[in-house]
C-alpha cells in the first residue's frame, strides 16, 4: 500500500460496484487508509461481504441498490451520503461488460449499457451538487471510464460509446462542480482481471485473447492496480488534478 495507513483517517467516500472488481478493491484501499465507507451494490450477500473485508477501524454501510436511470441513482445517492452525514468523495465502479457486432446491438443493449455508465454517473453528480451530501470542505467523484473509450476495437462500440460519453460527461462537470470545491476525474483502464474480464475470456477463443495481451505492454492488469489511482484521485494528495482521465492501461492506448 503506498499510502499511510492513517492518511484517510476521518475521511468517508461512496462506492458503487462495491460488491466486487475494481469497486471492491478500491473500498478496500481507502478502508487501509483509514477512511469510513458506505459500500453500494446490486448483490446483498456480496456487498455485505465486501464490507465485512474491511475491518473495524473505521464505521462502514453496506446499500444494496441497482441502479436503474439519472433520477433513481441520483435519489438513492443522496439518501445514503445524507444518512452518513455527508462524504468527502464518490468512487462510481459500477457497470455492465458487452461484447458484441453492431449488427446483433439493439436498442435494448444501448439502454442497458448507457443507463450502468452514463446515466448513473450524471445521476451522482446530480447528487453531489445538492445541499448535505458532500461535506463544507468539498470532495472528489472518480469516474470508472475505460481504455475502450480512447481505441477502437471490433464488438465494443456500444460500450465504447459509453464510455466515451463518460469522459466528456466529466470534463463538463468539472467546470460546473468546481465552484463548490469539488473535483471530477476519470479512469480509463485497461483490460483488468475481474469477474467481468472472465467472462469476457469466456466468450473469445485462447487465440484472440492471448492477442489482446500482447496488445497490454505490462499485461493485464489486477483490480489493485486501477484501486491505487481511485485512491490518489480521492485524496487531498490530488488536490489539484480535476478535468482528467488518467489512463492506467498497462501500455495499451501507446500503441
Amino acid at each position: 500500500m503506498l499510502f499511510d495507513h492513517q492518511a484517510l483517517v476521518g475521511k468517508r467516500y461512496l462506492i458503487t460496484g462495491g460488491s466486487s472488481g475494481i469497486g471492491r478493491a478500491t473500498a478496500v484501499a481507502l478502508a487501509a487508509c483509514g477512511a469510513s465507507l458506505v459500500v453500494m451494490g446490486r448483490d446483498e450477500a456480496r456487498t455485505r461481504e465486501t464490507v465485512a473485508m474491511l475491518g473495524t477501524d473505521a464505521p462502514h454501510t453496506p446499500v444494496v441498490v441497482d441502479f436503474q436511470d439519472a433520477d433513481t441513482t441520483a435519489d438513492a445517492v443522496k439518501e445514503a451520503a445524507v444518512a452518513a452525514g455527508g462524504v468527502d468523495g464518490v468512487f462510481h465502479g459500477a457497470g455492465l461488460e458487452l461484447l458484441l457486432p453492431i449488427k446483433m446491438t439493439k436498442r435494448s443493449s444501448l439502454d442497458k449499457m448507457f443507463a450502468s455508465s452514463v446515466f448513473s454517473a450524471f445521476g451522482i453528480a446530480r447528487a453531489l451538487s445538492l445541499k448535505g451530501v458532500v461535506r463544507e470542505e468539498g470532495g472528489a467523484f472518480v469516474i470508472m471510464s475505460s481504455a475502450a473509450g480512447l481505441r477502437g476495437q471490433s464488438g465494443m462500440t456500444a460500450y465504447s460509446a459509453a464510455k466515451a460519453a463518460v469522459d466528456g460527461m466529466m470534463r463538463s462537470l468539472a467546470v460546473e462542480l468546481a465552484p463548490r470545491g469539488i473535483r471530477v476525474n476519470s479512469i480509463a483502464a485497461g483490460a483488468v482481471e475481474t469477474a467481468m474480464h472472465g467472462r469476457l475470456a469466456n466468450t473469445l477463443p485462447s487465440a484472440a485473447m492471448e492477442a489482446y495481451e500482447a496488445k497490454h505492454l505490462l499485461g493485464f492488469g489486477r483490480p489493485e492496480d486501477v484501486a491505487s489511482a481511485a485512491v490518489f484521485l480521492l485524496s487531498p494528495a490530488a488536490r489539484w488534478i480535476t478535468g482528467t482521465t488518467m489512463v492506467v492501461d498497462g501500455g495499451f492506448t501507446v500503441r
